[in-house]
């Protein structure tokens, strides 16, 4: 008996460890790819600090850091990979005590019980619980792309009021010297007063413009702090003085070619079939009858008595496995319409959205190279022929206006085709945001290589692809 009672202590308190999984191996190895440089020591690493000089990559390695949605998905991930422990491993040994009484203990039987689930359905449960943790290491590195892009969309969007208030304000100077032009015209009787007044309409419609303008800063500034992962109560951070941008260097079937390679999204709908497949072999081997076996030990008894005995299962209720079967095959066909719906649905918005990345580098390309410059020399005509009384004032204001909205319409174009560019850069998740170069491993954290995934020169991004020919300053 002493020897009986000895072996289950030493079973008890020294504690055992089951046989990790391929699939629990290969999340393990992930979370240590990704946790050096994301969250050393489950901490928080040092900030980069952010100055107006920072580059486009340090507020995007301050984001991704900091981005409190960012932070959630990277702990959701962990979890799931620790669950597949959990799903993988038996059930606990339990210890079992029985008594008989007759006026006094006749017996006294203590035991140790263990279950044995059906052949196979804890290798089927680590498998689907493995399945799923692939699905939220996707979801972390989708939403490690979108802190990225929201740090992009408001960045870009700072720069661009910027370039609209310089527009704004050049135009309010040739205002002012047209208002002037007037002025001395209508003193020496060559222009009535009207011209005056018109000159000074328009001057205070663009001034009112430039003060909707910079009024709208602060709500651009507040999108900027939030997309840095900044809360209410914590300083602004700095306006950046320098911007930077860069071209997508690839046509539209090649961009479509990538994200359909690299799309986190794809790949993590990819995960919930192979998890939905999973679960249909775990649904199968519910088929499986489960076991228990135990041993107790009549320790009053002399000799001891011992007393082997064991349970199994009957999965009889053979409707209700093969509803289970249906219901797998159901959730697998479900997954793999949801996935190519998605790839549908990528398609169209990469073309749509190389569209107006396309359009958007043409209008630019009118603007600058043919319809500003020509505007301008229709601007000193038109002051040209008022001086010389060839033309009326308003010939002359309009002129000053068409070179206005050509102003805003190059700025326009530069905004929407940055936007476009950062779009497409999401929709690839897996290509670097733009300016991402310097970030190395932590440029978007989780994308390390997995699955077929080349590394890339920019530490933790798939694929190989960089952002390459920076242009600093403008677009």
């Amino acid at each position: 008996m002493k020897t009986y009672t000895t072996l289950i202590l030493l079973v008890l308190l020294a504690g055992c460890r089951g046989t990790p999984t391929k699939g629990e191996k290969e999340a393990r190895r992930q979370i240590q790819a990704v946790a050096g440089s994301y969250r050393p020591d489950g901490r928080k690493p040092e900030l980069p600090a952010l100055t107006a000089q920072s580059s486009l990559s340090n507020f995007l390695a301050y984001a991704l850091l900091n981005q409190p949605q960012v932070e959630a998905s990277y702990f959701d991930w962990l979890g799931s990979v620790e669950r597949i422990t959990v799903e993988r491993s038996l059930p606990d040994p339990q210890v079992t005590f029985q008594m008989d009484i007759q006026q006094v203990v006749t017996s006294l039987m203590p035991g140790l019980m263990m279950s044995f689930p059906g052949a196979g359905k804890l290798r089927a449960a680590g498998a689907l619980a493995s399945a799923e943790s692939q699905s939220k290491y996707f979801a972390f590195q989708t939403a490690s792309l979108q802190s990225a892009y929201a740090v992009e969309r408001a960045y870009y969007q700072l720069y661009f009021l910027e370039e609209k208030l310089r527009v704004n304000r050049e135009n309010l100077n040739l205002l002012a010297d047209l208002a002037k032009l007037a002025q001395a015209q209508n003193e020496v009787g060559k222009a009535t007063l009207q011209d005056v007044l018109r000159a000074q309409i328009e001057q205070s419609r663009v001034e009112t413009e430039v003060a909707n303008l910079e009024d709208s800063r602060s709500a651009l500034l507040a999108q900027f702090k939030a997309a840095l992962g900044l809360r209410a109560n914590e300083p602004a951070p700095p306006v950046p003085q320098r911007f930077e941008s860069a071209p997508l260097d690839l046509t539209s079937d090649k961009v479509l070619e990538a994200a359909l390679a690299r799309n986190t999204r794809l790949k993590g709908m990819e995960a919930e079939v192979h998890a939905a497949e999973a679960s249909l072999v775990l649904a199968r081997k519910a088929q499986m009858p489960d076991a228990s076996l135990g041993l107790m030990a009549d320790v009053k008894m002399n000799p001891v008595v011992y007393r082997p005995w064991g349970t199994v299962s009957l999965p009889i209720w053979r409707d209700k496995l093969a509803a289970e079967i249906a219901q797998a095959q159901a959730n697998k066909r479900a997954g793999e319409a949801r996935l190519s719906a998605e790839q549908i649905a990528l398609a169209v918005t990469v073309a749509e959205k190389g569209f107006l990345y396309r359009e958007a580098s043409r209008n630019l390309e009118l603007l600058q190279k043919l319809l500003l410059p020509r505007q301008r020399q229709s601007v000193e005509v038109a002051r040209s022929g008022y001086i010389a009384g060839q033309s009326d004032f308003f010939n002359l204001t309009d002129a000053e206006q068409t070179l206005l909205r050509f102003g805003l319409g190059e700025v326009e174009a530069r905004t929407q085709r940055a936007l476009a560019l950062a779009e497409l850069t999401l929709i690839v998740q897996g290509m670097p945001p733009s300016g991402a170069e310097g970030m190395g491993a932590i440029a978007v954290p989780g994308m390390a290589p997995a699955r077929g995934m080349a590394a890339s020169g920019t530490g933790m991004l798939p694929g190989g692809s960089s952002a390459a020919q920076k242009t600093k300053g403008g677009m």
